[in-house]
């Protein structure tokens, strides 16, 4: 199948990732992935052998107006004509994040799926903080979903849709994320200087507010334990301002931006995650592939669906810094086993490339 990927851009963001690696095992199945980008940057330019077509440049940056969204889906709508008179018809389009989704139900493709890597009703509520203009920008992306075909990167995120009262999907199937698991073992293993000799704890993500970075230092604050706390971040400067605030400065590691971070998290005691809510949480998979134990806020969604059976209890109420910083110290003295768990088989890369082309065809 000829398969067209369509996304803001191919940037360090989790739902750019998720697609380059269900691209890269798609075209190893003997597929023909191609991207649509709708702005040009592209991280993977210099080491992809996937077709990238840049829909947009220069003064078609604005993809959101209020106003321009139906001009701007005329003109992807040509554009994906021309790059079919090269490449050929595709198959099958998948659309990623509101931007594209809009352009992408606007200009009419089929057969179109979208796939929603994160909380509608999450989404919404922090855009309502915002203010009017961008709350209904993200509104009207909202409820373009209506009489869509919708995949949902968690079971979470399925039901919240179904429950929802402005968006009513023709289909609707969640499939998990598509891991390369020998990959990830593999780059575990590479040695790494900068990794520290003593024991640590780590956490990874963006420093923006769905992170609650300023939960996880709150709680650093009130763990028993006296780890150093790795994290993996962007904005360092700010996020050392932050843990100053928490007087927690002293505690936190911050080596910069990691282009293999799996050896920092196989040899950390501990992974923690603080957000509000998250979609289908990539980091808490990497961990357990990597065989590191995890504790985790109970946020919509994923993180449930991850941390089953003896794991579970490791799952903590949201923005509650106190239970997040015992259920830390409860963990480094049980070391709970990681292995074997389910959830690493269903998610390996070919499983879901095959779950994308039985569903979508």
């Amino acid at each position: 199948m000829r398969i067209a990927i369509a996304i803001d851009r191919l940037s360090t963001g989790g739902a750019a990732k998720v697609m380059y690696s269900l691209a890269e095992e798609l075209q190893s199945s003997g597929h023909e992935p191609h991207f649509l980008l709708m702005n040009d940057h592209n991280i993977y330019k210099d080491i992809t052998s996937i077709p990238v077509h840049v829909c947009f440049s220069g003064r078609h940056r604005k993809l959101n107006g209020l106003l321009s969204a139906n001009a701007m889906a005329d003109v992807l709508k040509e554009r994906i004509s021309n790059i079919e008179e090269d490449v050929g018809k595709f198959d099958l389009f998948l659309s990623n994040l509101d931007k594209t989704n809009l352009l992408m139900v606007k200009s009419q493709v089929s057969p179109l799926y979208i796939v929603i890597h994160a909380s509608v009703k999450a989404e919404l509520q922090r855009h309502a903080k915002l203010g009017p203009i961008k709350y209904l920008r993200k509104l009207r992306a909202k409820k373009a979903l209506n009489d869509q075909n919708i995949i949902t990167v968690s079971e979470g995120i399925k039901r919240e849709i179904k429950d929802l009262n402005f968006i009513n999907p023709k289909t609707i199937k969640a499939i998990y994320n598509p891991f390369n698991v020998n990959e990830i073992i593999e780059k575990s293993n590479m040695q790494n200087n900068l990794i520290p000799d003593t024991e640590y704890l780590i956490h990874v993500g963006r420093f923006v507010k769905q992170k609650r970075h300023d939960v996880l230092f709150d709680a650093i604050s009130k763990m028993n334990n006296k780890l150093p706390v790795i994290l993996l971040v962007n904005n360092e400067e700010k996020v050392r301002k932050l843990a100053e605030k928490y007087n927690v400065a002293d505690r936190v590691i911050l080596p910069g931006h990691q282009t293999n971070p799996y050896p920092w998290i196989k040899n950390a005691k501990a992974m923690i995650l603080s957000s509000d809510f998250e979609g289908l949480p990539t980091v808490l998979i990497e961990s357990l592939i990597c065989g590191t134990p995890i504790v985790s806020t109970d946020c919509p969604h994923g993180p449930k669906e991850i941390l089953k059976d003896h794991l579970s209890k490791y799952l903590v109420p949201v923005q509650d810094a106190s239970a997040l910083a015992t259920a830390v110290d409860s963990i480094l003295i049980e070391n709970p086993s990681v292995s074997d768990m389910d959830i690493v088989d269903e998610v390996r890369a070919s499983n879901i490339a095959n779950i994308y082309i039985e569903h979508c065809t």
